[in-house]
């Protein structure tokens, strides 16, 4: 049950890390909702902040829903190479990814897939990481929760039983105790038989940890960006301008009624194996849908305008700072692909030049992260 006797007094924001967040809000489809998401609201996302200050938390006993250089003689196991050169980033279907400008990428290595729950646990094994999800709430951000409700959890995506509206993305998210990479959507969920799932429930610092014990890290969003296009400049998708070619699925998206009916038209209704997609040119899977994907850079809408006056920028590493005039003050990082809740009813943002962005601090259900190295 949801304990409405949750109210924190901590730091209350909405982030974007759980939605396949904005693009063209469309007003063609059969929402049954009174007023059409804005894309201010699809851009903002939740935290396990907002859900704690909006006491949307769920028991236990709920069960939630079912710098460059290097060489590319040897090849790492399970990476591919990425040659340098230069395309066009950004996508004219999103503000924040404009102005769609050029930029110039040097060689680099990077997952043939996202990292999976395999390869996280071998990580977590060797070191005995903790992830965040796994550590009680922080009593300096939930100053006004007792003791007993710090206990450990994350955000998990919670299908509501009918059609609401896509003004309140709370109707569809929960803050689930218990909830982490070994039981991503709750105390009841494991990886049974899902070994070569992408792992999730991993926020921005448990990525990094990860990738530094694997000698590798995480991808600037440039380098990102140009490894998803494989060689399609300017396209629309890693594998066209067409979303559905010859009516065939290309990703792990959603279809139906969003958010409280899939029809599973691509075969999942939600997270899908790595590689249940074909690859995109320079072999690489998932680069749209399935999982969100962490990225190294600070997020800022404006920084694509700071790269203005440069003709050609060279292996960009992000702003110095984060900024986001939704929510000043709060630091995100960026994210990159959209994930299994993507769709056209409230987001596309499984485009390449699109930009997800999120709380470093919040994990959910449908994010997790690829690695590259240049070593």
């Amino acid at each position: 049950m949801v304990r409405a006797s949750l109210v924190s007094a901590g730091r209350i924001s909405l982030l974007v890390l759980c939605m396949c967040v904005i693009a063209l809000n469309r007003s063609g489809g059969t929402q049954s909702v009174s007023a059409q998401s804005s894309p201010a609201q699809c851009d903002r996302g939740i935290s396990r902040h907002s859900l704690q200050a909006a006491a949307l938390v769920e028991e236990p006993e709920s069960a939630a829903p079912a710098e460059p250089g290097g060489s590319h003689d040897v090849q790492p196991k399970g990476m591919v190479w990425i040659p340098g050169g230069r395309f066009w980033m950004g996508t004219d279907h999103m503000e924040d990814a404009q102005p769609v400008h050029q930029v110039e990428i040097k060689g680099f290595w990077i997952d043939r897939t996202d990292v999976t729950n395999e390869e996280f646990s071998r990580f977590v094994k060797a070191t005995g990481y903790v992830t965040i999800a796994e550590r009680p709430l922080d009593p300096k951000e939930f100053p006004n929760l007792a003791p007993e409700d710090l206990a450990p959890g994350s955000v998990v995506f919670t299908p509501p039983a009918g059609p609401v509206s896509l003004e309140n993305p709370l109707a569809w998210w929960r803050f689930v105790r218990g909830a982490n990479w070994r039981h991503p959507n709750g105390p009841r969920s494991d990886l049974r038989g899902k070994e070569k799932y992408p792992v999730v429930q991993v926020a921005w610092p448990d990525a990094v940890a990860y990738a530094k014990w694997a000698a590798k890290r995480l991808p600037t969003e440039a380098e990102w960006e140009f490894a998803s296009r494989g060689g399609r400049d300017r396209q629309n998708y890693p594998w066209g301008n067409d979303l559905n070619p010859n009516g065939k699925w290309m990703a792990n998206t959603f279809q139906g009624h969003f958010p409280d009916k899939n029809s599973s038209a691509d075969g999942y209704a939600g997270i899908a194996p790595v590689a249940s997609f074909p690859p995109n040119d320079f072999g690489l899977y998932d680069m749209s849908g399935n999982v969100w994907q962490w990225v190294s850079d600070w997020y800022r809408p404006d920084y694509y305008a700071q790269l203005r006056g440069a003709e050609v920028a060279i292996n960009p590493q992000g702003p110095s700072d984060s900024f986001d005039p939704q929510e000043p003050g709060v630091r995100k990082r960026v994210q990159k692909g959209g994930s299994f809740l993507c769709t056209d009813q409230y987001c596309e943002r499984y485009m390449p030049g699109a930009r997800g962005k999120g709380d470093p601090e919040t994990a959910t259900n449908h994010l997790g992260f690829r690695c590259v190295s240049t070593q």
